[in-house]
């Protein structure tokens, strides 16, 4: 008889966990799901394996590609770096956010203190944010991260090449904690993508009460570039491909630690680029030995690079992940932007997004989940810090150019058949060309951006 006490006590506490069990995963399931956006830097449309680059190997990037989603007619908002992170922070063209150009380590400034981020909007859903790399959007009090809806932060507050020799400043660039700064100096790059990934990694393991937003926007592969001896040598690719195969480690470390936290079903993973390759490089940087030419990625077949209006200033790779709510192994030539990023993850948090400002992107969720072939961006501005170069509307495109006597003139393009913009058909296609004038026209006062054509 005691036996048999003893296995009815066992029976009874048992039936009593399993509910508790069933209550808590049920709590994780209705709970909005987390974000990550891990954003590289400089990372040119060619420098992934799995978008065709011949000796750079990225076998996690490319595992995250068949779970996921893989676009090829992806956008960042802006081709050079703080406009481009301000685009995506808050849903708006750079011209409209007040942040049209590049800021420096003596900028006064940042982003206007009454734009709202994506990092704030998710804050009042009761998100925990935080951000770990390279900011970019300003570097003094009241334009930190901090400042700007992240609960912590660790990383540099603007390009790592922005000190002596490549930059006439006297301040140095060092990495902060919050908005302290640390006492190392100089700043050892070698390890940068290292400690952002242990960072990253640490605060995902912290997150059991609450969903939360992680933006990790890498220093790498701006130049100059860096990695740590562990990796150091290990690339067919040369140092950009060692730095690039390093990036690719930090992708698959998260994506491990989403695993082990039973995480990964409630997680969207972005991975991107803020622009394409810097392969037009200001003489600065050529002053020293740490650069070489070869040291910027490639946009593949694409023309151009950052700093310009071609298709290899803007598109860029973009890879989603989602287990679950993401069909495993598509790809699409959709067109979609950085700017489509703030109103789909507000959308899946439950947030409004506020009714007093203009909003740039669409909400993709249907699109993303497969259950739409088309999203529903339909065109694409392309902007010059505040000038307004350009349109893509379906597969085409107009921008305009000097001709070779230095005259500005349309240049017309069908993406579809011709990403590589050989081929301008301007002359051909007249209304075409009157249609998306008209578009640049009235976009212009919209955006704040000024014609030159």
């Amino acid at each position: 008889m005691p036996n048999l006490r003893i296995l009815s006590l066992l029976l009874l506490l048992l039936s009593c966990g399993e509910p508790q069990a069933t209550e808590q995963t049920s709590a994780t399931d209705n709970r909005p799901p987390n974000v990550i956006i891990i954003f590289a830097d400089d990372l040119g449309y060619g420098d992934l394996s799995c978008y065709g680059h011949p000796t750079i190997q990225t076998p996690r990037l490319d595992q995250m590609a068949r779970e996921g989603f893989r676009l090829t007619s992806f956008y960042a908002a802006a081709a050079v770096c703080s406009p481009s992170r301000a685009a995506l922070l808050t849903g708006r063209y750079s011209t409209v956010c007040g942040m049209p150009g590049n800021k420096g380590p003596d900028s006064p400034d940042g982003l206007p203190q009454e734009e709202i981020t994506l990092a704030e909007l998710l804050q009042e859903e009761d998100y925990q944010t935080a951000c770990f790399g390279k900011w970019h959007l300003g570097a003094v009090e009241g334009f930190f991260p901090t400042d700007n809806g992240f609960d912590e932060y660790y990383g540099i507050l603007y390009s790592n090449d922005m000190e002596p020799p490549w930059v006439n400043t006297e301040r140095p660039l060092q990495l902060y904690r919050d908005k302290t700064p640390t006492s190392e100096y100089p700043v050892d790059q070698t390890t940068l993508t290292e400690r952002y990934t242990q960072e990253a990694i640490r605060f995902i393991r912290e997150q059991q009460e609450a969903p939360f937003f992680l933006y990790l926007p890498h220093a790498m592969p701006h130049l100059p570039i860096a990695t740590s001896e562990r990796f150091s040598g290990q690339s067919a690719g040369g140092l950009f491909g060692d730095v690039i195969e390093t990036l690719d480690w930090s992708v698959g470390a998260i994506l491990d630690v989403l695993e082990e936290e039973g995480l990964s079903e409630n997680t969207l993973v972005i991975f991107t680029s803020d622009n394409g390759p810097w392969n037009r490089m200001p003489p600065r940087m050529y002053e020293t030995e740490a650069v070489e030419k070869w040291h910027a990625g490639t946009a593949g077949p694409l023309r151009g690079s950052k700093a310009t209006t071609w298709e290899g200033g803007f598109r860029v790779p973009c890879i989603l992940r989602w287990p679950g709510q993401i069909t495993a192994d598509r790809s699409s030539s959709e067109l979609l932007s950085t700017l489509d990023i703030y109103p789909t993850v507000a959308a899946l948090a439950g947030a409004r997004l506020p009714a007093d400002r203009e909003y740039h992107g669409q909400d993709e969720i249907a699109f993303l989940r497969g259950e739409s072939s088309t999203s529903k961006r339909e065109s694409f501005y392309y902007l010059n810090e505040r000038v307004l170069e350009g349109v893509r509307e379906g597969d085409w495109k107009l921008v305009y150019k000097p001709d070779e006597e230095g005259q500005l003139s349309a240049r017309l393009y069908n993406l579809s058949r011709d990403p590589y913009e050989w081929h301008n058909v301007a002359a051909n296609h007249q209304e075409i060309v009157a249609s998306l004038e008209r578009m640049l026209q009235q976009a212009s006062e919209n955006l704040m951006a000024p014609l030159h054509f």
